[in-house]
């Protein structure tokens, strides 16, 4: 029942407006020091074959990517130099669209996140990479496993919801790509966690969400 709730969820609508959607809901991961998590505030979507910034733009289909084509609410762990990533997968089997979690508002365990990172402060978790550092992920064991049974999830049944959603371009993306200008970042507005957030544009009494 659990994966029949993780794929209904991640698919049957387009990619951004579920992008969207998991701004607010809580990322937790089940670690050898106990839960760590916390709020989503920045995601990014990624749309497949015909998106030029996509792992599998162009048909590309390899070993390393193979499980962005896996069932919606898969686990898509990469790396991009020494940091790691995390995607989402969403819509059905084969169709390689994902969604990226750029950053998260510790909620869980914060102290053991601020450990992992060996900093405090929003840049615990206030980029995709740093934000796996927090969680304590440094592999790609996980890499192709269901959210529903995988100790890296989503919650799905709840969310904290944002006053205001922003949207933008891409951060990190080739200019030169086909769809470079396409706006498909959202983040909370006013977030500090969310990833280049200016001090002087952060809300730091309610992070921008409705209370």
């Amino acid at each position: 029942m659990k994966t029949n709730t993780y794929q209904h969820f991640f698919t049957g609508r387009p990619t951004p407006e579920i992008a969207q959607d998991l701004l607010g809901r809580t990322l937790t991961y089940q670690g050898p020091n106990g839960k760590v998590g916390g709020l989503i505030v920045e995601t990014e979507a990624y749309l497949g074959e015909d998106d030029s910034a996509s792992h599998a733009y162009g048909g590309r289909r390899t070993h390393y990517t193979e499980s962005l084509y896996g069932n919606p609410g898969d686990v898509y762990i990469y790396q991009i130099r020494s940091h790691y990533c995390f995607d989402v997968v969403v819509q059905k089997a084969g169709e390689p669209q994902g969604i990226l979690i750029r950053a998260i508002e510790p909620t869980i365990n914060v102290q053991q996140m601020i450990k992992n990172r060996g900093v405090q402060g929003v840049n615990i978790s206030n980029g995709p990479g740093k934000l796996m550092q927090a969680l304590g992920i440094q592999s790609r064991q996980m890499d192709g496993q269901s959210m529903s049974d995988a100790l890296l999830s989503i919650d799905i049944t709840s969310k904290t919801k944002p006053q205001n959603i922003a949207t933008s371009l891409r951060i990190g993306i080739n200019p030169a790509g086909a769809n470079y200008q396409a706006p498909l970042r959202f983040y909370v507005a006013q977030n500090p966690y969310v990833s280049k957030m200016l001090k002087r544009d952060a809300d730091e009494e309610n992070h921008g969400w409705e209370m």
